[in-house]
């Protein structure tokens, strides 16, 4: 099992929007929509790039925004995570039937060790993060890698995915995908399974996406 972080697991956006938002009105600016809806499931580096076009900017320094970035997102991550729904049970279903599983998010690595406070440390085999991999999402880099550590070939994971950028990466690794858009629609694909909310996906459910019976406890 192959688990995004943000949207999909824990309902962060909202906080990357606080952030996000925040930094443009510290340049004396305003985000628009669309251009919050666009920095969904990127990288960094892209982010920042992104957000400067979008305020007009584009001259600013993206180690400047990020470094900006990440010393407020990681203020919110400590007082504000809170789970999607049905995510913490379907991650406990996992685990209790002892599938190998492996948080794979664009995040960078400080901020993912904030997050596994709320997750759990336990919860994941392996953990691959947006700066620890030379090519991110949408890019299939993460999701291979995932699936190398896990020692699982990337055919037998199912990725669960909030955003298109995140589910054109698990499809372009070649992983069953399910996806559960959070902030941005995510438009019918083949070799996707959509569903509202987490609350609806079980162990039968995945192990149907790789045409195989459930796993068992």
């Amino acid at each position: 099992m192959l688990f995004d972080m943000d949207g999909t697991l824990v309902d962060s956006e909202k906080l990357w929007d606080v952030a996000l938002r925040e930094l443009a009105a510290e340049y004396g600016a305003t985000l628009s929509d669309a251009g919050r809806k666009a920095l969904i499931g990127t990288s960094m580096a892209d982010a920042m790039r992104i957000l400067h076009d979008d305020i007009g900017q584009p001259y600013r320094d993206p180690q400047v925004s990020a470094a900006w970035i990440d010393a407020r997102i990681l203020e919110l991550f400590r007082t504000g995570l809170r789970w999607r729904p049905g995510a913490l049970a379907l991650l406990r279903a996992v685990r209790a039937a002892g599938i190998p599983t492996a948080l794979v998010t664009s995040s960078g690595r400080p901020l993912v060790e904030v997050a596994l406070d709320t997750l759990g440390r336990d919860s994941f085999d392996a953990v691959v993060c947006g700066d620890e991999v030379d090519a991110a999402k949408p890019h299939p880099e993460p999701y291979l890698t995932a699936a190398r550590l896990l020692g699982v070939p990337i055919a037998r994971c199912v990725a669960i995915e909030d955003s298109p950028t995140g589910v054109a990466s698990a499809l372009a690794a070649g992983a069953a995908v399910l996806a559960v858009p959070a902030e941005v629609p995510i438009a019918p694909t083949d070799g996707v399974h959509q569903l509202d909310s987490l609350t609806g996906a079980d162990l039968e459910l995945l192990a149907a996406l790789l045409g195989e019976p459930p796993a068992r406890a």
